[in-house]
């Protein structure tokens, strides 16, 4: 498994020739924080960790859960069943689903080269998506502008990764994965000067 889509932007729905591949429910809205013990020596994240930033290094202490050499912070929680979430972003971010045990040293580590993360990059500069998955790269053609904030779900028991761009609640599809069922854990990989926010959730749609 592991197999990317890449959806029309601006539809309701992502679909397949078997129909629809995800329907959101409000109750699957969940609250993600960052975990400092994970966080790269040159992110920072603010004081309720909920959102990160690429500044110089910080006084981390060591642990053996922390990024050793790319700017990575994993989310606190596990996620199972079905699970909804927004990023808010600036400059270039990889917003990425990732199993608990990938590794934390050397280039195994970087999301979505490996079979362990799925990650969908976000790009300012040129206003460019793409979702990658070992060795599995595909780039996203969108409309200029729009929103900076990206939706996404997670069906575990259906084995399904998506991530929207919203605009006034028409959500448009980004990106469909298909991956195992195992549980995963929620990461943001930033460059440069930019941020990223676990954007405080509204209720998610019903589609």
């Amino acid at each position: 498994m592991g197999r990317l889509w890449v959806c029309d932007e601006g539809r309701g729905q992502a679909k397949t020739e078997r129909g629809v591949l995800c329907v959101f429910s409000p109750s699957d809205a969940c609250d993600l924080t960052l975990d400092p013990n994970t966080a790269y020596r040159k992110l920072r994240l603010s004081k309720h960790n909920k959102k990160v930033m690429r500044e110089i290094e910080q006084k981390h202490p060591d642990h053996p859960d922390r990024f050793d050499q790319k700017p990575q912070v994993l989310c606190r929680e596990g996620l199972t069943g079905r699970c909804y979430w927004e990023v808010q972003w600036s400059g270039e971010v990889y917003i990425a689903v990732t199993y608990r045990g990938i590794t934390r040293r050397g280039d195994e580590s970087v999301l979505g080269y490996n079979k362990q993360s799925w990650s969908l990059r976000c790009c300012d500069d040129d206003n460019s998506y793409s979702a990658r998955h070992n060795p599995e790269f595909t780039s996203i053609s969108v409309r200029p502008g729009g929103s900076h904030r990206v939706a996404v779900y997670l069906d575990c028991s259906a084995g399904t990764l998506s991530f929207y761009r919203p605009a006034q609640w028409k959500f448009g599809c980004l990106a469909h994965i298909t991956k195992t069922s195992q549980s995963a854990q929620t990461v943001l990989w930033c460059f440069g000067d930019v941020s990223a926010l676990l954007a405080g959730l509204r209720s998610a749609p019903v589609s």
